[in-house]
């Protein structure tokens, strides 16, 4: 990967819109001036996750995978339970999909 090392050109903007592009950059977890070169080229920039956020996503991986799991055991005893179990594994999981994009 090739160093960056030119400087490209500055650029005016209000007090507010500054604030507003350095609480974005830190939202993406990205420096001030990778977020306007990734804005700039319609690149990706994926926000962070806080840290609650990533308790939840943990503990939502470990609630599909239980239920899973349940719905194993109750396979041949009771085929209804078992389906409306893995319904809700499968809910969690699109949830667990949100989370990446």
């Amino acid at each position: 990967m090739k160093k960056k090392e030119r400087v490209v050109t500055k650029f005016r903007s209000t007090i507010y819109e500054k604030k507003l592009l350095k609480i974005r950059a830190k939202k993406s977890g990205l420096s001030l001036s990778e977020f306007c070169f990734r804005a700039a080229f319609n690149k990706d920039i994926n926000a962070r996750l806080t840290d609650e956020e990533i308790e939840v996503y943990k503990m939502l991986s470990t609630y599909s995978r239980n239920f899973t799991l349940i719905g194993n055991m109750y396979r041949k005893q009771n085929p209804k339970l078992t389906t409306e179990v893995y319904a809700l594994a499968k809910e969690i999981k699109e949830h667990l999909n949100n989370f990446k994009k």
